[in-house]
């Protein structure tokens, strides 16, 4: 072979080696990536650290500071704007009201230690907690809790002027909202039953239902009847008055013997 030949085939071998490695390079070459940053106007807010429970006392280990977009935030979070100390503040606090890890403080949320008890702290404006006594017969099996709705019927004896005992069944109040069972403000761990130990129940009621009710407890037995919990929420209203312990009324009723003498016990209309 000539050397021309031979110096034409080196340069087209050296030119192919060039392409191949150009264009190898540009093909494993990745892709630039464009960042666009974009401003977001935020404030800090102070929100819970983990669940905190209806009743318990707060301390500082349960705040922390978490971002927020400053369009969601609303009057009543609380922000950094309010001072360093803020959470110091806040400690010791009662929790009126569950709150769930993440979500935003509220002063309406807390009640500042000093300002009264627990219960205190989560009985509405105007309403009275008044408890009764309470059997498994006469508390649907202990299966009432924290937060249900019962209906108050006081079963009581009433002598005739006959000499005759009757047997009488009132319901005193509707969709009242049971505060405790015992000592338990709440439902934890998603018991369905509250243990069986509790001997009250404490009830939300105004001030004249908790006086019918501290005298319905010195005339009778006090029974609660369990409601649905499509009831819960009636028209926004609280608890509403059954029958007057000093009205009379009048029912059907069915005869019964006790000890072979004949008495009446009357139900409810």
């Amino acid at each position: 072979m000539k050397r021309a030949q031979l110096i034409g085939l080196g340069v087209a071998a050296t030119a192919g080696i060039m392409a191949f490695v150009m264009i190898k390079g540009m093909v494993g070459k990745p892709a630039v990536e464009k960042r666009v940053e974009v401003e977001v106007n935020s404030t800090e807010v102070l929100v819970a650290r983990r669940d905190i429970s209806l009743g318990e006392i707060t301390n500082d280990g349960l705040f922390r500071w978490q971002t927020w977009p400053s369009d969601a935030v609303t009057k009543s979070f609380i922000t950094r704007k309010s001072g360093t100390r803020v959470i110091a503040k806040l400690s010791g606090s009662i929790a009126r009201a569950p709150i769930l890890a993440g979500e935003p403080i509220t002063k309406q949320k807390l009640v500042a230690a000093g300002q009264g008890g627990v219960l205190a702290a989560i009985l509405p404006k105007g309403m009275r907690a008044i408890s009764t006594k309470i059997q498994e017969e006469t508390s649907a099996g202990r299966l009432i809790l924290p937060n249900d709705h019962v209906d108050v019927i006081l079963i009581r004896r009433q002598r005739t002027p006959q000499g005759k005992d009757e047997f009488i069944s009132d319901t005193l109040f509707e969709n009242v909202r049971v505060l405790a069972i015992g000592q338990q403000l709440q439902n934890k761990d998603t018991k369905k039953s509250s243990g069986g130990a509790a001997k009250t129940a404490t009830l939300e009621l105004t001030p004249r239902q908790s006086e019918h009710l501290a005298l319905a407890n010195s005339m009778g037995d006090i029974t609660l009847a369990l409601r649905s919990v499509s009831d819960l929420n009636r028209d926004g209203k609280g608890p509403t008055d059954g029958l007057s312990l000093n009205k009379k009324r009048s029912g059907s009723g069915v005869r019964v013997l006790r000890y072979g003498v004949s008495s009446r016990a009357y139900g409810v209309n």
